[in-house]
């Protein structure tokens, strides 16, 4: 007999539904369904007489997340009595009826914790607003661990914060803030959290009323659950057993903010007596791309199930090196307008990158390709606090020095010592101040500049939901879309460069799997050899993890070269002779030779830099013909490949082969 809940489930998607072990964690990687066997799991134990949906709490991370569950389980039969909501929506309800039932007024949300702090931080206009934005920062920090001011310093200090501010400064904010909501009678969302947990713990009748109310609590995301968040959920919980959890380690990104993924990661600690199931097939992503992002976690070490890919094959990741930001972001533009112009709404495309700052030059380029964008998270480039701090500087630099140019007056912002976010969207702005200067010249001035900033990032797109969407790799998550380029694939930035201990490029690796992972059918990688910081042209690294990532998405070569050549040829090479052991050969290797040496010297860099002297002489025995078998070469990888590979089949196809020797066919 059919059964609507389980039959168009796969065995282990089956299994997550139908555990009968509580507490669960579900370990549900990137497009394996997880909203899906949440609410199957729902849906089932409410058929089967296992729990009353009325007395059901699922707990999400989103209020359009919260939508989506309760709008699935209607369409199966479960019609409204679930409730579900964000942690803070939820604690917030809890709150305010039992202060109305206690006859007290409840307290009124804060939704921005600046407006209390600008004037405790002192100062005015975006400067201010950027000193207010750090400090709320930390103070969110602290409460989701469930720290109070007098500790801040010390527990900060323990895990290697760096606020621009003093820690003891900061502390001493944090408890000014506390006092000046409490005048007020104010609460902000870790409030909620914080309080909820206290008031559960404390007063036994309300504890009692919300354990009648709810009995199974189900909770979406935990692998971002932090200190607060996990307290409250076992305060719900109280002595029972009656829990489902749903995440990906591998997702877990929010670390800096407070999350805690070992909660999910050693789930059975945390909940004693518990059980983890594994989904393990990805529905949304190709093969390729599938395995493009597994391999990056592989690279990392440490052992989980390995993730199948189901959907139809498609092209592989492409990779492509520009020689600066500028053209970067032009070739981004040029690569959505050609997947549009193909069929592809712009709303299923996505741009990614690590940083807000990297919009400032995105942001011109999109609008004079005509393609419609818009940001999520983050306000447009020109609105941003740290911009408009950067430009009411340059204007009093104009009103101190009226006379002076404006490549001086640029420069002036150049030795600024700012924080690692506010460097970047001013190294940004300069390389836009620089390229008006280039257009303008001697004419130009600190209100041209504005005025040019206002016209090259003015949005012309039309007021649709049909846009591209433009936004950094934390912001993505949750997300996905046919096609997405994934930018800035160079080191300092993929990493990030404060990512200086082990668990933080672990958590940097992370968060480039959940940028790779939002692409569906096309996924386009690209980095600039070189960027402008400040005034400075400076050259990039490509990414440690770009190689891995490419050869993963790599299919096998349609005509490999023998793997026993390949042997030969390095056992020759590492004995010290010749490339091939024939003029010809050695033609070959002597015109390769005096490619990289144009190479090298047009680089500046030196020639082994470019191709190792062993590299060379492989390519020169071997003789790739495509490149898949370049590949194949010792030396050459992905990168190399697309900056070089395209010269050296050239260079190998114009070099005449050696003849064949007498009695063996060519």
């Amino acid at each position: 007999m059919a059964d609507p809940l389980l039959d168009d489930l796969d065995d282990e998607q089956r299994d997550a539904v139908t555990c009968p072990t509580t507490p669960l964690a579900i370990h549900a990687p990137a497009g394996s369904g997880k909203t899906r066997v949440l609410t199957r799991r729902i849906a089932w134990r409410a058929r089967e007489g296992l729990h009353d949906p009325d007395r059901v709490l699922a707990v999400t991370f989103t209020r359009k997340a919260a939508g989506e569950l309760t709008g699935r389980l209607r369409r199966i039969g479960i019609d409204g009595a679930v409730t579900a909501g964000t942690i803070h929506a939820i604690a917030l309800a809890q709150l305010r009826r039992r202060a109305l039932d206690q006859g007290r007024t409840p307290p009124e949300l804060l939704e921005r914790k600046v407006r209390l702090l600008l004037p405790l931080v002192g100062g005015r206009g975006p400067e201010a607003r950027l000193a207010a934005q750090e400090v709320a920062g930390e103070i969110e920090w602290a409460k989701t661990r469930l720290i109070r001011p007098e500790a801040y310093a010390a527990e900060a200090a323990a895990v290697d914060r760096r606020p621009d501010r003093p820690l003891a400064a900061i502390a001493e904010l944090y408890a000014r803030y506390e006092e000046a909501k409490r005048r007020r009678r104010l609460a902000d969302f870790e409030d909620l959290v914080w309080w909820c947990g206290d008031a559960l713990d404390r007063d036994r009748e309300f504890a009692a009323a919300q354990h009648w109310r709810f009995r199974h609590l189900f909770v979406d995301e935990f692998q971002d659950t932090s200190p607060a968040q996990l307290r409250l959920l076992r305060s719900w919980l109280g002595d029972r057993t009656d829990l489902c959890v749903v995440g990906d380690p591998d997702q877990a990104i929010f670390a800096f903010a407070g999350a805690q993924a070992s909660y999910l990661a050693r789930f059975e600690r945390t909940f004693p007596g518990g059980r983890v199931v594994h989904l393990r097939t990805n529905y949304r992503c190709t093969p390729e791309i599938v395995a493009a992002a597994e391999a990056l976690l592989a690279d990392g070490g440490g052992r989980r199930p390995a993730v199948k890919a189901v959907t139809e094959p498609g092209d592989r990741p492409t990779f492509t090196e520009y020689e600066d930001e500028e053209a970067e972001a032009r070739g981004v533009a040029d690569r959505l307008r050609a997947v549009h112009a193909a069929g592809v709404p712009w709303h299923e495309m996505a741009v990614l990158s690590r940083t807000n700052a990297q919009s400032g030059v995105l942001e011109p380029a999109l609008t004079r390709a005509g393609v419609p964008f818009r940001l999520r998270g983050s306000a447009r480039f020109l609105d941003r606090p740290e911009v408009q701090v950067a430009l009411d500087a340059l204007r009093r630099a104009h009103e101190r020095s009226p006379d002076a140019p404006f490549g001086a007056l640029l420069d002036t912002l150049v030795g600024e010592t700012v924080d690692e976010e506010r460097r970047e969207h001013l190294d940004v702005l300069v390389r836009l101040g620089h390229e008006y200067l280039g257009e303008e010249g001697p004419h130009a001035t600190v209100g041209g500049f504005t005025a040019h900033l206002a016209a090259a990032m003015r949005d012309d797109a039309p007021t649709t939901t049909d846009a591209v969407e433009l936004c950094t790799f934390h912001r993505a998550k949750g997300l996905e879309f046919h096609t997405v380029c994934v930018t800035g694939l160079e080191r300092g930035l993929v990493p990030i460069s404060h990512a200086e201990q082990p668990a933080e490029r672990a958590e940097e690796r992370r968060l480039l799997y959940v940028a790779l992972t939002r692409a569906g059918r096309q996924l386009h990688l690209s980095r600039a050899r070189s960027r402008t910081v400040g005034a400075r042209v400076t050259r990039r690294a490509p990414s440690p993890w770009l190689e891995v990532v490419c050869a993963a998405g790599r299919p096998p070569p349609e005509a490999p070269v023998p793997a026993g050549a390949i042997r030969a040829s390095r056992t020759r090479l590492a004995a010290g002779g010749p490339p091939g052991g024939s003029p010809a050969d050695q033609a070959l290797f002597d015109a390769l030779k005096e490619w990289r040496r144009r190479v090298a010297l047009a680089g500046a860099v030196p020639a082994y830099v470019v191709c190792a002297d062993a590299t060379l002489r492989e390519i020169a025995a071997v003789r790739p013909r495509s490149r898949d078998a370049l590949l194949a070469v010792h030396g050459i990888g992905p990168v190399k490949v697309e900056r070089f590979g395209d010269d050296i089949l050239a260079i190998v196809a114009a070099t005449p082969a050696p003849e064949p020797a007498a009695g063996r066919p060519a």
